[in-house]
């Protein structure tokens, strides 16, 4: 049987990145300014949204630790209760 002959591949040339444009260049300052302002905005509402669904959690937490019945704060006790029969 005959081998078959690889045929070499031509590599891809690299842009340089001075040829390249990016979308900054393509925008307006005005434009670029505003979505940044607009990117600052959502991620300080993310914040905000994130320390409310905390601050819920806590409080949930709280309250479902203070309606524990006897039994439930009973059985969570590490303590051996025969030690102080």
């Amino acid at each position: 049987m005959k081998k078959k002959k690889r045929q070499q591949h031509a590599k891809p040339q690299h842009r340089k990145k001075e040829d390249s444009l990016s979308l900054k260049d393509a925008l307006s300052p005005d434009l670029l300014q505003q979505l940044k302002a607009k990117q600052k905005e959502l991620e300080q509402t993310e914040a905000e949204k994130r320390e409310a669904e905390e601050a819920r959690k806590r409080e949930e937490r709280r309250l479902r630790e203070k309606n524990k019945s006897f039994e439930e704060l009973f059985e969570e006790s590490s303590m051996n209760w025969k030690e102080f029969k």
